[in-house]
């Protein structure tokens, strides 16, 4: 039995995790986090890492977190302290939040992904072999990525992860480009277009289009509900119990 706590609980996809965990025998929610408590929980929500710490009667194996980038410095430090494992899934994080990811690694075991979907991180292995031979057959690599209206960050975290997987099969050969409407010149060969959709309800697609002469393979992945990012970091949270410090990603749970 893997105990776990909610960061983020009263959140959207916080509430999607409250319900899948509850669904799972091999999954317990000790507790919650959140500073706008929302809808009574079965389990104890506090306004702050500090708090649960210094008031819960019984303490997580793993954190799942789903907040936001402002609330993952407390987070980090959190973790740290008191060598708590996490499973990280906020998105959005500055240079220095992740240089601090991995320094907080050196002291518990920390699980990143820009995307926890179990298909987006297969999509990643495919895509290194697509790139190695359709790159070099001069194929143009473009990302298209869309989300729902409320998203903050531009291109998604999954998109850049798309494009940093398949620039480091081509040995960063690559640059990225996004946005071509303050100039007037023909495509450079060695970039990786990159484009952001907002609207409506949208979870999270993503095309991975190679372009050659006469023909065109495009890679897709369509999320069709915040469940994939859930069960995948509840898949997550299980793999990471019990486990040394250091920094994970998902490709280390498909990999087991």
């Amino acid at each position: 039995m893997v105990k776990i706590l909610i960061h983020g609980c009263s959140g959207h996809m916080g509430q999607v995790v409250s319900r899948l965990a509850g669904e799972d025998e091999q999954l317990r929610t000790v507790a919650g986090v959140d500073p706008f408590p929302g809808q009574e929980q079965a389990y104890p929500v506090y306004q702050s890492l500090q708090e649960y710490w210094e008031k819960a009667e019984e303490k997580a194996d793993v954190i799942v977190d789903f907040s936001s980038a402002k609330a993952v410095d407390a987070l980090l430090s959190f973790c740290e302290k008191t060598g708590t494992a996490c499973v990280l899934c906020t998105t959005g994080l500055s240079e220095e939040q992740l240089a601090r990811v991995k320094a907080v690694s050196e002291k518990a075991a920390v699980l990143r992904s820009a995307n926890m979907s179990l298909g987006i991180n297969l999509l990643q292995n495919v895509l290194k072999k697509a790139a190695g031979v359709l790159a070099e057959a001069g194929f143009d690599i473009e990302i298209v990525e869309k989300h729902h209206n409320r998203k903050l960050d531009a291109p998604s975290g999954t998109a850049l992860a798309l494009a940093d997987c398949i620039n480091e099969e081509l040995d960063g050969a690559y640059h990225y480009v996004y946005d071509r409407s303050d100039r007037r010149q023909k495509r450079d060969e060695r970039e990786i277009g990159i484009s952001a959709v907002r609207g409506g309800t949208i979870v999270g697609d993503h095309d991975v289009i190679f372009a050659g002469e006469d023909e065109v393979v495009t890679f897709s992945h369509r999320a069709y509900s915040r469940n994939v990012f859930a069960k995948g970091a509840l898949q997550a949270a299980k793999f990471l119990q019990g486990r040394p410090a250091g920094l994970y990603d998902m490709s280390d749970v498909i990999g087991e």
